[in-house]
């Protein structure tokens, strides 16, 4: 027997009886999921929803929902593709922790949101209705079981005749219900058509004009569609922020950063998901003047990027997890022969291949302790797409400044999420200067390292004087190989007094909230909003709450430990592994913490717990503040 859930038909009869009007909430948050089968365009739909928002003033932050095939069949719940967009009228800085308006294109993808806990108990569900009368009687069932799957809910669900009413327009509404659907989506919050066009115009500028121009008649029918079945719809106001902003996603940053320092040359293997950095720069390198490589493999991307820095160029290179394993060989001779470079690694789901499409932050002790041998150098994250933006820049000015390999750690959460920021206002001291090929000084020698900063000046190959033999083995001031005992320590003492002097130019992370308290939350990378989001919830309750998060992970920011003092306990909250007591065999002994709480543990000496989580998808402030409640310390206030 069919489960009866509340239902909004489209057709005349159920119109009938709804209200007159239309009824409009006020929302300071809302969120929406698209989803479909993979290929029917729910992420494209997505994008434009998210970009027309930011562009009308709200805070927008989207997340996509990926299956980690890159083709599975159809309707399956594994196969769940499409996004999250969270539009508010304060700036959006995480994705929340429920649905509040989901359109799903069959029963099956809106199956595996709900088994996720991905929902709202209320929310409205736009639901493609073709499948409850398929021909196919499996399909029936399928769509009857779900429908008691759904039912423990308070859901809303609003059956939508998307097949049928695409037809009237495409041929194939497998490729147009997207367009169709935003157009439903525009009435119901109220977004732009014009600014909703002329997305679609920029989507599809490599089509024909025709492609376009029947995408729009799609928006613009599913627009009226809503406009006729739907009484209901959400206002969010803009943020009120005037400034001139730039809608982007973290990888695109990544690009444009690299410009904007006056970095021109960028050598990679295609990775998922990192991949995009080379899409974007090849649309507009050759422009400013730089060079873009696809290499034949990770090693060699590395290779080349070095040997361009070392020829004076200013260059980098980007990839993922495993791609940053096969580089570690050459980090270390960029770290021997004191060759600038700057290293992305957009972090995705592992070990090996692992999620190549899902959101970890498991490459932070790789990062920093990856290569053999002793090869100190820096390692940096970034928070959010704007800092993608800007880490770029000061990556290249630390990297040539102290002649090192930086590591910036981004993940798939900012790579393919976009969210609007303040439109950079170009700086010249943000672009490299040229090389400087002045003749080298008599007598000079290209690591003649000053002994209390261990610093030297960078021979670029064409320099008079210059020439010298480049060597990865360990080598004197003058780079010839030299393996007596007081060469091998002053080199290594040099290369690592580097890194002090940099630390030295470093300030204290700013605390966010209470100077001191019972619990302090410490993060790293993309999870900052969700965790600040968090803490705020915990304070409102008059929990002693507050976070701090970092940027400079190796070394570490000062001042760390007098900082922690101040609270009772102390925490991080990250993407990654580790064992909770109270699980078969795990002790105190022999519990493994996440891993930036075994670099604090180690740097510190203080005792920092920890709690993590692996799910393959962003942390929900919801699943944190839940946390910070359980993990308060004995005596503090509940």
């Amino acid at each position: 027997m069919e489960t009866k859930l509340p239902t909004v038909g489209a057709d005349a009869s159920e119109r009938e009886g709804s209200p007159k009007g239309r009824n409009v909430t006020q929302e300071k948050l809302s969120t929406v999921e698209i989803v479909s089968d993979p290929g029917e365009g729910a992420q494209k739909c997505a994008q434009i929803f998210g970009s027309v928002s930011a562009k009308m003033g709200n805070g927008v932050w989207t997340v996509e929902i990926i299956p980690a095939e890159i083709q599975p069949p159809p309707r399956l719940p594994a196969g769940a593709s499409g996004n999250r967009i969270r539009i508010g009228s304060i700036p959006v800085t995480n994705w929340g922790d429920t649905a509040d308006v989901v359109v799903a294109l069959n029963e099956q993808v809106l199956l595996a949101r709900h088994r996720l806990n991905a929902l709202k108990e209320d929310a409205v569900i736009l639901l493609e209705k073709m499948w409850k009368d398929h021909k196919d009687e499996d399909i029936r069932q399928q769509w009857v079981d779900a429908m008691e799957e759904l039912s423990g809910r308070n859901y809303r669900i609003i059956e939508v005749p998307m097949q049928e009413e695409c037809l009237k327009i495409v041929d194939n509404p497998q490729r147009g219900k997207n367009m169709w659907v935003l157009g439903v989506l525009c009435y119901i919050y109220d977004r732009d058509l014009e600014l909703a066009a002329g997305q679609i115009a920029h989507a599809f500028r490599k089509k024909a004009q025709e492609i376009t121009d029947r995408n729009v008649e799609l928006l613009n029918a599913g627009f009226q569609w809503a406009v006729d079945n739907l009484g209901f719809g959400y206002a969010v106001a803009p943020t009120g922020d005037d400034r001139p902003h730039v809608v982007m996603n973290g990888n695109e940053a990544v690009a444009m950063g690299a410009q904007a320092s006056g970095m021109d040359f960028m050598a990679m293997y295609p990775i998922t998901p990192a991949t995009s950095v080379s899409h974007h720069l090849g649309e507009t390198f050759l422009n400013y003047g730089g060079l873009l490589h696809q290499a034949e493999d990770e090693i060699a991307a590395a290779g080349v990027a070095i040997g361009a820095s070392w020829a004076g160029k200013c260059a980098f290179t980007v990839t993922s997890g495993p791609g940053l394993a096969l580089k570690t060989e050459f980090l270390g001779l960029a770290v021997m022969t004191e060759t600038p470079l700057v290293v992305v690694d957009v972090q995705r789901g592992g070990p090996s291949t692992g999620l190549p499409t899902k959101v970890e932050q498991s490459d932070l002790l790789a990062a920093i302790w990856g290569q053999p041998g002793d090869a100190p150098h820096v390692v940096m994250s970034v928070a959010t797409i704007e800092e993608c933006f800007y880490s770029m820049i000061t990556a290249r000015k630390i990297a040539e400044a102290f002649r090192c390999v930086v590591i910036i750690l981004t993940d798939a959460n900012l790579a393919t999420g976009v969210s609007p920021f303040p439109r950079p206002v170009l700086d010249p001291s943000w672009v490299a200067p040229p090389p400087d090929l002045s003749p080298i000084p008599e007598g000079l020698r290209p690591y003649d390292w000053d002994p209390d900063t261990g610093l030297s000046r960078r021979f670029i190959p064409g320099a008079p004087g210059g020439m010298h033999t480049l060597t990865g083995l360990a080598h004197d001031e003058g780079s010839k190989v030299a393996y007596t005992t007081d060469v091998v320590q002053r080199s290594m003492n040099m290369r690592s007094r580097k890194m002090a002097v940099f630390q030295s130019t470093l300030q204290p992370p700013q605390v966010n909230g209470p100077e001191e308290g019972d619990l302090l939350i410490v993060g790293w990378g993309s999870t900052r909003g969700a965790i600040e989001e968090a803490v705020e919830r915990a304070q409102d309750e008059g929990l002693k709450v507050a976070s701090l998060h970092l940027t400079f992970l190796s070394p570490l920011e000062p001042g760390l430990k007098e900082i922690f003092s101040r609270f009772k306990k102390v925490m991080t909250v990250e993407i990654n592994y580790s064992d909770e007591l109270g699980q078969p065999y795990i002790t105190e002994e022999n519990r493994r913490y996440g891993q930036l709480a075994i670099v604090l543990r180690a740097q510190t000496l203080w005792d920092v717990d920890c709690w993590t989580r692996v799910l393959g998808e962003p942390l929900k402030p919801g699943d944190i503040h839940a946390a910070i409640r359980q993990k308060m310390p004995e005596g503090g206030a509940l």
